[in-house]
């Protein structure tokens, strides 16, 4: 999970903060003992958790969900290719 300078490598650290947040509302495991066992900081982990949602984690989301519903929607038939036609056509694809 670190990278060479010590810094945390995820592809979504927001979902990791989350995760560990997580762990302590539904299951009373302390935040210190998660950032341990998963190998992050306390203090990476407050900085993500107060961090305010960015304007393009927003619009990620809402493309995410743009996704989620044209694949479900085709009774996860619709591969990459046709999801992206079908984003375009929309107006949100791009390259």
């Amino acid at each position: 999970m670190h990278g060479p300078l010590g810094e945390v490598t995820v592809p979504d650290p927001a979902a990791l903060a989350a995760f560990i947040g997580n762990q302590r509302t539904e299951h009373c495991v302390p935040h210190r003992l998660v950032c341990r066992v998963l190998g992050v900081s306390e203090s990476w982990f407050y900085k993500w958790r107060d961090k305010p949602t960015t304007a393009r984690e927003i619009r990620r989301g809402q493309l995410a969900d743009v996704i989620r519903q044209i694949f479900e929607g085709s009774g996860g038939t619709y591969g990459s290719p046709k999801v992206w036609l079908l984003l375009v056509r929309a107006g949100r694809g791009s390259r």
